[in-house]
């Protein structure tokens, strides 16, 4: 027979920390993943457009992200690039982690959205004399964002879900907040379904958010 009573109200009485733990969350993800996708868009255009040695580059880091745990990438950041005298505070390894990470994902993602634009554009593009870049930019980019905008709109949720891992090096995001807290009270049960229910209700937060530019400025283009 359950005996367990129920205190969430000693976990509201938290709610300042909590809020402070889901800001960082956003300013994490949002400006890891403005970074991740400047370094996925060059990615993508050296896998487009580089020479061999820059394929294989950009080939080699993707791969290297998408086949390792992405703790192990934020441990190693944190702990191990100090032992090269590079030490970053855990915000900033955190955002340098996260950005890695996001920006392999994202460059195969504009790989995609790059390979789904019809061959004739880039060569009538090569006709006009644009350069690589030009075309790269004027032609393919647009379009290409346009196509995989519902992918990179999931790849953000995912990236945002993710940086809870980041509490691992005590960065006071909203898990590790929620771990600070129920340290504290001790009402683990409590603690972390108001938790679960705050990453939801962000999570549906931003897909509302950005099912609604989609609507009304990038389906119309």
């Amino acid at each position: 027979m359950l005996n367990y009573t129920f205190q969430f109200g000693a976990v509201l009485r938290d709610w300042p920390l909590l809020l402070d733990g889901l800001l960082l969350t956003v300013k994490l993800s949002i400006v890891s993943m403005v970074f991740g996708m400047a370094i996925a868009t060059a990615c993508a255009f050296a896998s487009a457009y580089g020479g061999k040695g820059l394929q294989r580059g950009v080939l080699v880091y993707v791969e290297f992200i998408r086949n390792t745990p992405f703790l192990v990438q934020v441990l190693f950041v944190y702990l191990g690039l100090p032992s090269l005298g590079i030490r970053l505070p855990a915000e900033y390894a955190a955002i340098l982690a996260m950005t890695i990470n996001v920006g392999a994902y994202g460059a195969e993602i504009i790989r995609a959205g790059i390979e789904s634009i019809p061959r004739g554009q880039v060569e009538a593009g090569k006709v006009l004399g644009l350069r690589p870049l030009q075309i790269f930019r004027l032609i393919i980019l647009k379009q290409a964002l346009i196509a995989i905008y519902p992918a990179l709109t999931s790849q953000f949720i995912l990236l945002m879900l993710g940086s809870s891992i980041v509490s691992a090096i005590a960065v006071e995001e909203l898990t590790a907040t929620a771990n600070s807290i129920q340290s504290r009270n001790f009402r683990t049960f409590e603690v972390y379904f108001i938790v679960t229910l705050i990453y939801m209700a962000l999570s549906l937060a931003f897909r509302v958010a950005f099912h609604l530019i989609h609507e009304r400025w990038i389906r119309v283009r």
